[in-house]
């Protein structure tokens, strides 16, 4: 194992040397997938950590369209050293964007109320049967329209508004920067608002 490739490996993702040295080793030498070894490793880090306090952070206003559309948007992290960084407050606005560009109505799934879901299930049922859909078979399209009611009205299962590949979401874009600061991230709140809306 050469160290022009362990040094290549830490500068293209920031990982440690024996860390390196291990995903070159899972991956018979392979650049790109020893990348992808160490993503998920540190995503399975940042899974770990998703667990502890977190009383720290910023809130963030963000205004566009010259005063007719705003976000104020709290997230936070479990140091203020953490929360006065740059990544943090990157992140924190481009959370605030993606409120301001895709208006969800949650910050994740356990938020909304199950009568809520119940009631989108009972719609998509009626819509399905008026549109002679087999009954066996209404169950699977109804899950299906939930997991789409899912990723429009809550922010982490929004696609990111600036992942090119439509594949990212905002729960990722978290996720991998718990990976990178070491410390759980969360977004307590937001609100929105759009001048004239009632």
């Amino acid at each position: 194992m050469s160290t022009e490739l362990i040094t290549k490996i830490r500068e293209m993702t920031g990982a440690g040397i024996m860390d390196c040295k291990n995903a070159l080793k899972e991956t018979n030498n392979d650049i790109d997938k020893a990348c992808r070894w160490l993503r998920e490793k540190g995503i399975t880090t940042a899974v770990k950590k998703a667990g502890r306090c977190v009383r720290q952070g910023l809130i963030y206003s963000y205004i566009h369209g010259n005063g007719t559309l705003g976000v104020l948007v709290e997230v936070n992290c479990e140091t203020d050293f953490v929360a006065k960084t740059v990544d943090f407050h990157n992140l924190v606005k481009e959370i605030a964007m993606q409120i301001a560009a895709t208006s969800p109505a949650y910050v994740s799934r356990d938020q909304i109320p199950k009568s809520v879901i119940e009631s989108e299930k009972e719609i998509y049922r009626v819509q399905l049967k008026k549109e002679g859909k087999p009954e066996k078979i209404l169950d699977k399209i109804i899950e299906g329209k939930v997991e789409k009611f899912y990723s429009q009205t809550c922010l982490y299962d929004q696609v990111y508004i600036r992942d090119i590949n439509g594949k990212e979401t905002i729960k990722d874009l978290i996720t991998n920067s718990i990976a990178k600061v070491g410390e759980n991230i969360i977004v307590k709140r937001f609100s929105r608002f759009k001048l004239g809306e009632e």
